[in-house]
């Protein structure tokens, strides 16, 4: 990937043939162009802040095929907030693509399209899929606090993707590739055009995009959650029936078997009757592996996404010296994850708990085998293999903008002003399958009987159940006793609907208020009112638990900010003695929210030129990011939470306090103790609840997150080394009032222990005592920190007769990054842990010579630490394994297994031929680096990371222009 430091022309001219220009050129012809992280319009591309500007051409020779693919790799990028890999993710972004800066999570960085706002989910991420590459002139990336220009989220930075102005005539460019195993087959194919005159022009495109699949199954490595050496550790549930006696709560008691099967956990084989008590064996210690299934080979490493969009821009110029413009776009997003079937049980939703009923004709302890009156009802675990659970989100997203823009001579100084209206809106679906229908199940394992036609019949005999409106289940016989029909029955088919929508009027002026000695003093002043609504509804059934999908509640909420902004800045000092320029901008911005009220955030930043050669600049800046719609209006979904109630007698917080002892002792009995999902009493290390929780419920009384962002840094270009660019930048950013997900057990701490009355709504208590309803969501605790140096280098050398050679660089170095959950906790520190490596770089070399062009990058990523497999234990004889260090200390404690330094190579070559077209060929990871396991990777199936290369990947690109 390429990118570079916008300073100067030092992004993308030479600075100093950008000097020579400037002085050689009246002023009033120079056009005035905005700088991401500025309203102000300025002839100097130099900029008090640190921007990098990625441009078309290297999107294309990157060889990934969108801007989110290739945003994550920057060096100031984090891990993407929802990974590929990550297909047990149940939210709505499931299949987007988000831009994580700093580490500091993809809602706290601001994206925008021609400098304004584009989409956001209901959870307010910004998917950067939806935005068609093919239109795309570059990118400019903002790697700096902006709320003071550009309002809320633009904490950790800003992305401001500009779009292609006009153009004529068109341009087809078709692209493949795939990985050396034949999988992750990727195509993108775009065609655009553009016509016009002095009066009017018109853009027009179409794009189509496919990622393939790659499945865990199909690589050693990645086919078993720990890797191949650790074939039978988590493994999941069986594909055959395991029985236990139900007790008086409903829970699983008593004996404890497992059918007898042939085959293995990788490939189960045949189950034997199920209905002979005989054909079954106990169920020790957990059961043998064979009793088991490797879930892994089930499931999607990789999920494939599909993406078409439609895109139009116009341009009319009107009297005046004004002009209107409008942009629109559609996109079709559609994406599908899939993962081993469920691993059912009977208490898959505890308010609807489902049996074999003591009268069902497949049950071996029933009156139908045991014999009459001497039958049981049976508690029973099953994974419903033949069935894989399967999630396809279908996503559109809707962008209009139009504008009426011009200049306005005031005195001798042109302004330019826009007064322009925006819609967004982001809508879809996801469709379920393969979970279970508990009302059909319920029914399908209760009452059945052989009737006189040899046919397996719901109901009883002197009660049955017609064949079409029920069909009975063996779920016990594993695969080989399922039917088509049975399946059907059971299963649950379910679709969610979702949505948000973004409109807003913008009113902008820029322009210089009188000249001062050093320059004209620039001014920008704005006014922006928007309205954010959405909606989140899952299927009723779910709603109700009543099917084995987590149950959750519909989100449905708006509101309306309105904002008003001015920036100045102020040139001090030019062609002095040790200040060539000298310049300071200030900006601030209030808004006003339905929500939660007001909030004003400011800005002072500074540029020095010392010398010609070298630019000093700095910044500091509050920030704020409000809270989405799902923060404040979330419905919620259900959450098995693990706590300890500070009421328990033996174990609970209570105990010590007597304040917090009274209030407990009136609202739970006597000698109370919390009662576990066995229903036995918990120890201190609480338990999970018997009941399922809400989580992600709104939370109306949230504040915004504050922040302060602070940067320091030069530029240099020595004018003795021709060609080179050096740029050193310090950051150190401070999020207060976190927005995050609060526990159960905190809650109950804050009701009992801290004696807050508010929180003491959020949950219920049945007549034992026992919580048997809670709401939780988030709330604004403690901060996290995090600072480092980003460094650029580029240097172009001279041409010979081998051609142009250019080399570039970009690294950040992390140097801190705490984060402290609460006000009274201690900071955590987790710089060099993964994902957060202290150092990553990027490093390309280009060649040009004549039609001929080549490029060779490395994307660096330093050692890491991540958890053991095992930290060992000397006193008992237990040697360390895959742990390097298994004394040093981390933010786990104690022991972490030290991964070594990562580097992948990319290289593309291209050819540009006589007719207008060129060709580009690539591998990236050329020299097939294998990825390491990993125990903390943010992968469902396997522990590895899902987000770099698995082997070879190859590509070949075709544009011909028209």
């Amino acid at each position: 990937m390429h990118q570079r430091t916008k300073i100067a022309v030092a992004v993308a001219m030479a600075l100093n043939s950008m000097a020579v220009f400037a002085q050689a050129t009246p002023e009033p012809t120079l056009q005035r162009v905005e700088v991401t992280g500025s309203r102000i319009r300025t002839v100097d591309l130099a900029t008090a802040q640190p921007v990098l500007v990625m441009t078309q051409e290297q999107i294309q020779k990157s060889g990934l095929v969108t801007v989110g693919d290739i945003l994550n790799t920057m060096s100031s990028a984090g891990s993407p907030a929802f990974s590929k890999g990550a297909v047990l993710t149940s939210n709505r972004e499931q299949g987007g693509q988000y831009i994580d800066m700093r580490h500091l999570g993809a809602q706290r960085v601001l994206v925008l399209v021609n400098g304004k706002r584009w989409t956001q989910t209901v959870g307010g991420y910004t998917d950067m899929s939806t935005i068609p590459s093919a239109m795309i002139e570059r990118v400019e990336v903002l790697k700096d606090g902006a709320s003071a220009v550009y309002g809320s989220d633009a904490i950790a930075g800003v992305v401001n993707i500009i779009l292609k102005k006009r153009m004529e005539g068109g341009q087809f460019s078709g692209y493949i590739g795939e990985n050396q195993g034949g999988d992750a087959k990727t195509s993108d194919f775009s065609v655009t055009y553009g016509t016009g005159s002095d009066k009017a022009s018109m853009m027009f495109g179409l794009s189509h995009a496919k990622q393939g699949v790659i499945y865990a199954r199909d690589r050693a490595l990645t086919s078993y959650t720990y890797g191949p050496t650790h074939q039978t550790d988590n493994l999941g549930t069986g594909a055959f029936g395991r029985i236990r006696q139900v007790s008086a709560t409903g829970t699983a008691t008593g004996f404890n078997k497992y059918l007898n099967h042939t085959g293995e956990y990788d490939a189960p084989g045949i189950g034997q009757d199920p209905r002979v008590p005989a054909n079954y064996h106990d169920f020790l210690n957990g059961g043998l592996p064979a009793d088991k299934y490797n879930s892994t080979r089930d499931m999607m490493f990789n999920s494939p996404t599909e993406l078409s969009t439609m895109f139009t821009k116009g341009t009319v110029e009107l009297p005046m010296d004004m002009r209107f413009v409008t942009t629109a776009m559609y996109s079709h997003r559609a994406s599908t994850a899939t993962v081993a079937g469920y691993p059912a049980s009977s208490l898959m939703q505890v308010s609807n708990p489902v049996y074999i009923d003591k009268d069902s004709y497949y049950n071996p302890y029933g009156n139908q085998v045991a014999g009459a009156g001497l039958g049981q009802d049976l508690f029973w675990y099953r994974r419903t293999i033949e069935v894989p659970r399967a999630t396809v989100n279908k996503n559109d997203t809707i962008h209009v903008d139009a504008a009426i823009e011009g200049v306005l001579n005031l005195g001798s100084n042109p302004w330019n002003w826009s007064v322009g209206v925006n819609h967004s809106k982001t809508s879809g679906r996801t469709e379920n399958s393969g979970n279970l229908n508990l009302i059909n199940l319920k029914k399908a394992l209760g009452p059945s009987f052989l009737n006189a036609g040899g046919v397996v019949q719901c109901g009883t005999a002197a009660k049955p159940i017609a064949l079409l409106d029920c069909t009975p289940f063996n779920i016990l016989g594993g695969p080989n006793a399922s039917t088509a029909g049975a399946l059907n029955y059971v299963m649950a088919q379910s679709q969610a609907q979702y949505g948000s929508t973004i409109n807003s009027i913008t009113a902008d002026a820029t322009g210089d208020i009188f000249k001062l000695p050093a320059g004209g003093l620039g001014l920008a002043i704005g006014f922006e009112k928007r309205t954010v609504s959405g909606y989140d509804r899952p299927n009723v059934l779910d709603q109700l638990n009543l099917t084995s999908s987590l149950a959750g509640k519909a989100t449905v909420g708006k509101y309306d900010v309105k904002e008003a902004y001015v920036e100045a800045t102020i040139p001090l000092l030019k062609s002095k003695p040790f200040a060539e320029l000298l310049s300071i901008n200030l900006a601030s911005r209030t808004s006003d929210y339905s929500n939660f009220g007001k909030t004003t955030n400011s800005k002072g930043s500074f540029m020095w030129k010392p010398m010609k050669d070298l630019l000093a600049r700095g910044t500091i800046a509050q920030g704020f990011r409000a809270p989405t719609l799902g923060d404040t209006f979330g419905g919620g979904s259900q959450s098995f939470d693990s706590y300890l109630d500070p009421c328990d007698t033996v174990n609970g917080g209570a105990r010590t306090v007597p304040e917090a002892a009274a209030r407990c002792a009136a609202v739970v009995p006597a000698g109370f103790r919390q009662r576990g999902q066995t229903g036995a009493p918990v120890p201190a290390t609480g338990a999970q609840t018997p009941t399922p929780f809400n989580a992600g419920a709104g939370n109306g009384t949230l504040s915004p997150e504050t922040a302060i962002t602070k940067t320091l840094g030069f530029v240099y270009n020595p004018s003795f080394v021709p060609g080179l660019s050096l740029a050193l930048d310090w950051f150190d950013i401070t999020v207060k009032d976190r927005i995050t997900a609060v526990s159960a057990g905190y809650i109950l701490g804050q009701c009992y222990i801290q004696n807050v009355p508010s929180f003491c709504t959020l949950f219920k208590r049945d007549a034992t005592g026992q919580i048997s309803e809670l709401n939780r969501g988030n709330a604004n605790l403690g901060e996290v920190i995090t600072a480092g140096y980003d460094l650029g280098v580029a240097y172009k050398f001279k041409k010979t007769a081998f051609g142009q050679f250019g080399v570039k660089t970009e690294t950040t170095y992390m140097d801190k990054y705490t984060i402290q959950s609460n006000a009274t906790a201690a900071p955590v520190s987790y710089a060099g842990e993964y994902p957060l490596y202290r150092v990553k770089s990027n490093v390309t070399v280009e060649w040009n010579m004549g039609n001929f062009s080549a490029t060779f990058g490395s994307r660096i990523r330093s050692h890491a630490k991540s958890t053991c497999w095992e930290i060992g234990d000397p006193a008992n004889n237990v040697a360390p394994e895959e742990c390097s260090n298994p004394t040093g200390d981390w933010s786990a404690g104690t022991g972490f297994d030290r991964k070594p330094t990562s580097i992948y190579n990319d290289i593309s070559v291209g050819y540009q031929t006589p007719w207008k077209g060129k060709i580009m060929v690539g591998i990236n990871n050329v020299f097939d680096k294998k990825p390491r396991l990993n125990y903390d990777a943010d992968a469902s199936a396997a522990s590895v990371d899902p987000d770099v290369p698995l082997e070879r990947f190859m590509f070949v690109r075709y544009n011909q222009s028209f």
